[in-house]
């Protein structure tokens, strides 16, 4: 609380939250007339708030606030959202490496088929119970701690268990369903923390959120790899879960909301106005048409790559590029978000340069060369679109109570495309593969539907803001 006001009446004093900027409030005063004493408005400022207290008349009531988008605690709390990101969400985002050498395993052979199940639900899940965790977070805020602690065994034990599975199915189960369910979780009390202390610089807060997993992104599937080829799924899976657990373990702590309980109450209480605006139902059209085909390069890049005959090294440094350019990206586009850039503009921006790279440098690729230029232009733009998401609720509403919900929201369509890897994979890949065709024949589906789906999200957004403009044209 910048202003530090409070409200006086005899002998009470009542703090009014102001979080932007200082301002006068009346004060209660007593003053004695010729019938004798009555109240009378005062108007009055107090530049700074006395230490918390609850003890009465004599103590008072008041509620010191730090400050936000600066001083150590906003930054420990934004770093420690950095971390949890860049590992719990880091992990299934290299699953293509998974993916590779699951599905060649003589034991899962016979349900090879089902084995991108596995991190579509690490990941969907994540993205369709975003509206859910969200409301959980905002429904009881004082045990946002609680639901951080819930979450977090959640993803190691579902780890350590799949280290003992035998079947996909069991993987499914562990790896995928607990493992996406327990990130869930832990994953809006930490959003809702960092919302709580980033305000005027948000865009560039939370563009380094999404833009931590890359982080990792750029080392992780070469130590996953490695682990894999030298000690198998079991070994691997349980090291993963063991570095997970001594690597967040002790920052949970550090993790702690802004604003006091009464606060975020009041927070809680969302104005659902937005649904109303035909702007918030645009873009998630366009975050839902662009996430129909926007996790395929990231499943399948290392697949891909070994049906060209590139070593499985390859496919690791090709989700490792994609990561760095994806770090680069969001940062850019969250940075650019805050300078009052036209949301619209840059998320058409990020769809076509997507688009005219996976139908160029990711369809005709017979190489590497070509396949790094796509990792790192998709990358950037591609994994860019994501980080619109603040931009977007913010140019739907103004109000803060409303950022969770529609962020939660925006994740939730793009998530569906997520979930949906699995299913629509299986019916666009083709059994053989023919080096010299398009997307080397067995792909030629997954690229035709990575592209035009960011085609169709770009098309979704400038053709209303077509209409909008003609429309204001002929008005005149």
């Amino acid at each position: 609380m910048h202003a530090g006001m409070i409200y006086s009446y005899k002998g009470w004093a009542f703090p009014i939250y102001n979080l932007h900027r200082r301002v006068r409030f009346p004060r209660l005063k007593m003053r004695n007339t010729e019938e004798g004493q009555v109240p009378s408005l005062e108007l009055q400022e107090r530049p700074q708030d006395p230490p918390y207290n609850h003890d009465g008349p004599e103590g008072g009531l008041s509620q010191e606030l730090k400050p936000v988008d600066r001083g150590r605690d906003a930054w420990t709390v934004l770093i420690a959202g950095l971390v949890f990101e860049a590992l719990f969400w880091g992990f299934p985002t290299c699953f293509g490496v998974f993916q590779n050498y699951y599905s060649n395993l003589p034991e899962f052979q016979e349900d090879a088929g089902n084995v991108a199940l596995i991190g579509a639900l690490a990941q969907g899940l994540s993205f369709l119970g975003a509206p859910f965790s969200a409301m959980l977070t905002k429904r009881f805020p004082k045990y946002q701690r609680q639901q951080i602690w819930l979450g977090w065994p959640l993803c190691i034990i579902g780890l350590l268990a799949a280290s003992f599975m035998t079947t996909v199915n069991g993987l499914i189960g562990t790896q995928g369903v607990m493992y996406g369910f327990g990130f869930v979780t832990l994953t809006y009390p930490i959003v809702n923390m960092i919302n709580e202390w980033w305000v005027a610089r948000k865009g560039m807060a939370f563009g380094l959120i999404s833009a931590s997993s890359g982080v990792t992104g750029t080392f992780m599937p070469f130590v996953i790899e490695s682990l894999l080829q030298k000690y198998g799924y079991r070994v691997t899976l349980r090291a993963c879960a063991v570095a997970l657990a001594v690597l967040t373990g002790p920052l949970v702590p550090l993790l702690k909301a802004r604003l006091p309980a009464s606060e975020r109450a009041a927070l809680g209480r969302t104005d659902w106005a937005f649904l109303k605006k035909p702007l918030f139902w645009i873009y998630g059209c366009a975050i839902l048409a662009q996430g129909l085909g926007f996790f395929f390069p990231v499943v399948f890049l290392p697949s891909f790559a070994a049906t060209i005959d590139i070593p499985p090294i390859g496919g690791a440094l090709l989700v490792a590029l994609m990561s760095i350019a994806q770090v680069l990206g969001q940062f850019a586009f969250g940075y650019i978000s805050d300078k009052k850039f036209p949301v619209s503009f840059l998320a058409i921006i990020c769809c076509i340069a997507a688009a005219v790279a996976s139908l160029t440098f990711w369809g005709l690729a017979k190489s590497m060369a070509f396949l790094v230029i796509f990792s790192l232009v998709y990358g950037f733009f591609g994994f860019g679109f994501g980080t619109m998401r603040v931009a977007m609720g913010r140019a739907v509403s103004d109000d803060p109570s409303t950022v969770l919900s529609t962020y939660s929201i925006f994740v939730f369509l793009q998530g569906i495309g997520n979930v949906i890897v699995g299913p629509v994979s299986a019916a666009l890949i083709s059994p053989s593969s023919e080096r010299e065709r398009f997307a080397a024949g067995k792909y030629e589906g997954v690229v035709l539907l990575t592209s035009s789906s960011s085609v169709l999200a770009a098309l979704i957004i400038g053709v209303w803001h077509g209409y909008q403009r003609l429309s204001s044209t002929l008005a005149r």
